[in-house]
């Protein structure tokens, strides 16, 4: 049950990476940040949770109408932290064998015909999986284990993917037709889910001269895989109050529609609520944004800042929520006003 980013076991224990001091970890974080920020308008809130999630070893879900970016913002990130990218378009056709590869039979240089696996294009540190929700649930269960295990298994053989490994996947929120719903377990397996704002006018503006020559601004490489790992090991390192993670896990418990402690919202809107995933979350995510605001300790503000992004898609509601336009963010804040920062 536990988030994807335990998976130093899969190459061995000598694989573990030195944690990065913290001094260092903000100064690289920055410059990710300023790359990335050069060659995307806005969208501060989504650059910051994909740079949380790429620290944590998780994946993120990033939704948002055509043309705000999502697909740019990725490979920015790709360019700025020097990671293998792949980028997989998802369509009804798509199978999983086109996603994690397959063994076909090859000529060896002696002549002889040899069953050999060639990897598909999973086999990266960055992952781009563009309308995911556009490929059929076969399809899309491909990436269950990858995401969770880090692994690929095809036949009798597992074979680890490399590290980092991220998945960014990205989904039209208003665009309904020829797709695919995502289920709950693979949702469940997304760190956040980002939502991308569309741009106020100066930041359109700033859009059409800063695309006027190049289509894609150039960013320059700030970081690389092994520092992104050495990022992870710190952000592990966090140390956690107990009555922090305490409050983490009694806003899960709240959004139960059966549990006594769930608000009147919830028991009347919910019909799935979040998993043991979602703390782990939320102190996972609030490290890192404390890392990131120059702190050394999770605090409940960070357990807060991380609230929707790592909670509003492992919130299943129902059909009278649907009825009403009630969305997820709003259950988060219905519950994050509800449940007090230390006990009664």
């Amino acid at each position: 049950m536990s988030i994807p980013t335990e998976r130093a076991a899969i190459a061995g224990a000598d694989a573990l990476p030195t944690p990065l001091e913290p001094e260092d970890f903000q100064r690289v974080a920055e410059a990710v940040q300023r790359e990335v920020s050069s060659a995307i308008v806005g969208q501060e809130e989504a650059i910051q949770g994909v740079l949380i999630t790429l620290i944590a070893g998780g994946h993120a879900l990033l939704e948002g109408v055509p043309g705000l970016g999502k697909t740019s913002l990725v490979r920015a990130f790709a360019r700025a932290l020097d990671l293998r990218y792949g980028r997989i378009q998802f369509t009804p056709d798509l199978m999983p064998a086109d996603i994690t590869g397959g063994t076909v039979l090859m000529e060896d240089a002696a002549g002889r015909h040899v069953l050999t696996f060639q990897p598909g294009p999973i086999f990266a540190n960055l992952i781009l999986a563009d309308e995911i929700n556009r490929a059929t649930p076969k399809t899309q269960s491909a990436l269950l284990e990858a995401m969770q295990e880090g692994t690929v298994t095809t036949g009798n053989s597992s074979r680890p993917l490399p590290r980092p490994f991220c998945v960014l996947a990205t989904e039209n929120p208003i665009e309904m037709q020829g797709t695919y719903p995502l289920p709950e377990a693979q949702l469940d397996r997304f760190f956040l889910k980002l939502c991308f704002a569309f741009p106020v006018r100066d930041e359109l503006t700033e859009i059409v001269y800063r695309t006027a020559e190049l289509p894609e601004p150039p960013v320059k490489k700030v970081a690389d895989a092994a520092t992104l790992l050495r990022m992870n090991a710190l952000a592990h390192a966090v140390p956690m109050a107990r009555h922090v993670v305490d409050y983490a896990s009694r806003l899960i418990l709240a959004l139960q529609p059966a549990a006594p402690a769930a608000p009147e919202v919830v028991r009347r809107f919910v019909r799935l609520g979040a998993s043991p995933r979602g703390a782990q979350a939320l102190c996972l995510a609030g490290r890192i944004a404390a890392l990131l605001d120059g702190r050394y300790n999770l605090a409940f503000a960070d357990v807060r800042a991380a609230a929707h992004a790592a909670l509003r898609h492992r919130i299943g509601l129902n059909f009278e929520a649907e009825r009403q336009g009630i969305a997820p963010d709003v259950i988060v804040d219905e519950v994050l006003a509800r449940v007090p920062e230390e006990p009664a």
